[in-house]
């Protein structure tokens, strides 16, 4: 564990208890990317997590709507809280998606299976969030609910 800058002791990035902490209490669950399109990874992986009792917002500057809920073009313009921030973006664009969570404060980050950016998840830790990179959400969440 690290102190995180709010003080508080994080875990490190991808730690089995990272992971089980942002299952258990990060419930209302930015996508970043998420697309209308049902053939998507994040269309499947988001309808998982709506099917497992989270809620789902959609952030993607080219969709209005996804799931019946209103798409937002940024972070910055969701008006709920925002528990965690999970990224299905390009690698080279992680980054800002990041950033704008730290700023937000939410609680955490995921970058999903084959998003990759060092050196932004190691500012979302040093920041005090639980950070999760290059691992599929609901694969983790269906080895974590089989334990």
């Amino acid at each position: 564990m690290r102190a995180g800058i709010r003080g508080e002791a994080t875990l490190e990035i991808n730690s089995r208890d990272a992971i089980k902490q942002i299952l258990d209490d990060c419930k209302t669950i930015a996508v970043v990317g998420l697309s209308s399109d049902s053939g998507r990874p994040s269309y499947g992986v988001a309808s998982y997590m709506r099917r497992n009792g989270y809620r789902v917002i959609p952030v993607n500057p080219n969709e209005t709507e996804v799931f019946g809920e209103k798409a937002y073009a940024s972070l910055a313009d969701v008006p709920n809280r925002i528990d965690l921030v999970d990224v299905f973006r390009r690698s080279s664009e992680a980054g800002t998606a990041v950033d704008e969570a730290i700023a937000l404060g939410v609680k955490a980050v995921w970058l999903q299976e084959g998003v990759i950016d060092n050196a932004a998840a190691q500012r979302a830790q040093d920041a005090g969030l639980l950070v999760v990179m290059d691992r599929c959400w609901l694969k983790e969440h269906a080895r974590n609910s089989r334990q």
